[in-house]
C-alpha cells in the first residue's frame, strides 16, 4: 500500500472501532455497551460505510468482558443488524492472564480477524499491557489454527521493529496488516511526520490502517487517506465529534470519513472488497 494507492483511487476500508474496554457511558452517553446496542451501533456503522467492526465485549456492568459466550452473544447481534460486515475480535488487555486473552479467538464461528498487540505499553495512570513475544506467537498461532487474520496493533516504533521480528519468526498469510496508532503514553506522539515514517518503516508490501486517539483521530484518518491506506474511526478512540460536542454515536464518525475519502478520490470498500483487499 502506497501513495499509488491514492492516486488510483484504490477503496478506502473504515473499520468502526465501536465500544472499547476502558471509557463506558460515563465519557459518552452514546457508547454501546450490552450485546444489543453493540449490534445496532454496528448496523448503523455498516450501513454509514464500515467494512470492519472491532469488537471488545462487556460484562452487564459495562465492564470489559473477555468470555467467549460474551463474544458469541455480541456476534450474534452484530449479524442480526449487519450481516455481511467484517466481524475483528479485540484481544489486546491490560492486567488479564494471557489464557483471557485467547478467549475472543475461540467462539462458534471464529472472527474473520482479530487484533494482536505488538509490544508493551502503558495507558492512563495504572493501566500496563505485557505483551510479551511469548504471548504474541501463542495467540498469532492460535489465530492460524482457527483461520482467523491477525490486525498488528503497532502502538509505536518499537513495535515496528516487533513487527519484522514476527515476520522472521512466523509465517503470515499475505497481506500483512498493521495498525498505526498515535497517542499519549508509550504510543507514538500524534504528529504528521510519524506517520510517514511509519508507513516508511513497514514490511514491504504491507498494508497499513491508521488510528489517531482523540482529537488526532480525524487529522491523521484523512492522512491515511491521503497516504494510500485504511482508517478506524469510533467511539473506541475518540468520543467527540468536534471540539466540546460529544459524537451522537459511532455511524456519524463513520459518515463524515466516508464523505472525507470520497471528495479525496477514494471510494469506500464494501465487506466483500475489503474481504479481497485482505485476503480474508
Amino acid at each position: 500500500m502506497s501513495y499509488d494507492a491514492y492516486l488510483e483511487g484504490e477503496p478506502v476500508i473504515i473499520t468502526a472501532a465501536l465500544t472499547g474496554g476502558i471509557h463506558g457511558k460515563e465519557a459518552n452517553p452514546n457508547l454501546p455497551e450490552t450485546p444489543e446496542e453493540i449490534g445496532r451501533a454496528a448496523g448503523a456503522a455498516a450501513d454509514a460505510g464500515a467494512a470492519v467492526v472491532h469488537l471488545h465485549a462487556r460484562a452487564d456492568n459495562g465492564e470489559r468482558s473477555f468470555s467467549t459466550d460474551r463474544f458469541e452473544a455480541i456476534d450474534e447481534a452484530v449479524r442480526r443488524h449487519a450481516d455481511d460486515v467484517v466481524i475483528q475480535h479485540s484481544t489486546g488487555g491490560t492486567g488479564v492472564p494471557a489464557e483471557q486473552r485467547a478467549q475472543p479467538l475461540r467462539t462458534d464461528p471464529p472472527p474473520e480477524m482479530a487484533s494482536l498487540d505488538m509490544g508493551p505499553l502503558n495507558r492512563y495512570e495504572y493501566l500496563t499491557s505485557e505483551n510479551t513475544r511469548g504471548l504474541v506467537d501463542a495467540l498469532q498461532a492460535e489465530m492460524r489454527d482457527r483461520g482467523i487474520k491477525p490486525e498488528l496493533e503497532v502502538f509505536n516504533d518499537g513495535h515496528l521493529n516487533e513487527v519484522h521480528g514476527l515476520l522472521d519468526r512466523r509465517d503470515l498469510a499475505a497481506p500483512v496488516y498493521a495498525t498505526l496508532i498515535f497517542g499519549g503514553g508509550t504510543l507514538t506522539p500524534p504528529r504528521p511526520r510519524n506517520l510517514l515514517n511509519a508507513v516508511d518503516n513497514l514490511p514491504d508490501g504491507a498494508l497499513f490502517n491508521t488510528l489517531g486517539f482523540g482529537r488526532h483521530q480525524l487529522p491523521l484518518t484523512t492522512m491515511g487517506i491521503l497516504l494510500g491506506g485504511h482508517v478506524r474511526v469510533g467511539l473506541e478512540d475518540n468520543v467527540y465529534y468536534r471540539r466540546g460536542e460529544l459524537a451522537d454515536s459511532n455511524a456519524q464518525l463513520v459518515e463524515r470519513t466516508a464523505r472525507i475519502a470520497e471528495e479525496l478520490g477514494r471510494p469506500v470498500a464494501t465487506p466483500s472488497q475489503a474481504r479481497k483487499i485482505l485476503g480474508l
